[in-house]
């Protein structure tokens, strides 16, 4: 059961409308959510499966997207290897991986993920939601970007702190713990029937071009070639990294990576026309565009999709359309509607 648009477009053969999708669709900008965050906590949204059900189900029946994506955290993971993780609004800790020594503080492996079994359980009842022609997609955090949360609480609040982590050996000790921790969750939330994965790793751009090739990259590499090994070779992974660009995206054409997210700073008929006959494509409008009074948002909006209308159909087959970052909780949604329409009115 999938979008037939959306499971083309990965493969770079779709030959009719590209599908769309928007990261965090389900969210704070959207009135379905904001009364099911009435009646729950944030916690109880993502823990307790019918509700997480509900939750992602809210933008297909409003929005008819061609893909629903699991609600959850991409945090569970560091509380299934110990981090105890509570929410003040926005995540936190009680404890941190401040130094080398603390690390030894992490449980991880493999077996933590049956900590995560609430994440099965809500994309199974996801799944029996939605209709036949839609995508599921699962998603786990980046090693980087939970890395910069079990260090610092958070990279924009200390950047620095997630910079000295990486240099001191932190990393090392991490990846070592997490990588067979997210295959195994990657498997879990793929047997529960999503058919497709994306990899966000908002803050894998921070550290430089460097450090990703030596540091984070073969992490990666281990975890898409782990994946299609136990769910086979044309199980669909998405990677998503904010802030990073086309000699990040040649790196990572050296692992099984099928479609890379791209961010909003950059050019999207360019980036198809030079990258997308190796990876699909997803993105890239500006979120925050999602924000302004609609006599201001049309005109960025035409503008946006007739530079991409100038390519030939043949350098669209890979496009999995959506923003260059997940979904802000100013955005409008009448602006979502917009969107939509003009979308399939042009493509």
């Amino acid at each position: 059961m999938s979008n037939q648009r959306f499971s083309d477009a990965l493969q770079k053969k779709n030959d009719g409308r590209p599908p769309v999708w928007f990261m965090r669709q389900a969210g704070r900008y959207h009135p379905h959510y904001q009364a099911l965050r009435k009646a729950h906590s944030f916690m109880d949204l993502c823990k307790k499966p019918e509700i997480a059900a509900e939750a992602a189900m809210g933008p297909i029946e409003a929005y008819d997207f061609d893909a629903a994506i699991l609600f959850s955290d991409l945090l569970f993971p560091l509380e299934a290897m110990g981090m105890d993780l509570y929410y003040k609004p926005g995540p936190r800790f009680t404890w941190l991986c401040e130094d080398v020594a603390s690390m030894a503080k992490l449980e991880g492996g493999a077996e933590r993920a049956q900590h995560m079994s609430f994440q099965a359980d809500a994309v199974a009842q996801t799944r029996a939601r939605l209709p036949d022609d839609k995508s599921l997609i699962g998603f786990v955090g980046g090693p980087a970007t939970l890395f910069c949360y079990a260090v610092a609480g958070h990279f924009k609040e200390k950047k620095e702190a997630s910079l000295v982590a990486m240099a001191d050996g932190r990393y090392d000790a991490f990846a070592d713990k997490v990588i067979s921790l997210l295959v195994e969750n990657i498997v879990l939330q793929a047997n529960a029937g999503a058919g497709a994965m994306a990899i966000l790793d908002t803050s894998a751009g921070l550290f430089g071009l460097d450090v990703f090739r030596e540091k984070l990259l073969p992490g990666l590499d281990q975890i898409m070639k782990m994946t299609k090994e136990r769910l086979g070779a044309d199980y669909p992974i998405v990677y998503y990294a904010k802030e990073v660009g086309p000699e990040y995206w040649s790196a990572l054409a050296n692992t099984p990576v099928d479609c890379i997210g791209v961010d909003w700073h950059h050019d999207l008929a360019e980036v198809l026309n030079n990258f997308g006959d190796r990876f699909a494509i997803q993105g890239n409008m500006d979120p925050h565009w999602l924000c302004l009074p609609q006599e201001e948002f049309a005109p960025l909006l035409e503008g946006y999709f007739e530079n991409i209308l100038k390519l030939p159909a043949e350098k669209r087959r890979g496009w999995v359309s959506g923003l260059g970052h997940g979904m802000v909780p100013q955005a409008k949604p009448e602006n979502v509607d917009l969107f939509l329409k003009r979308f399939k009115e042009l493509f």
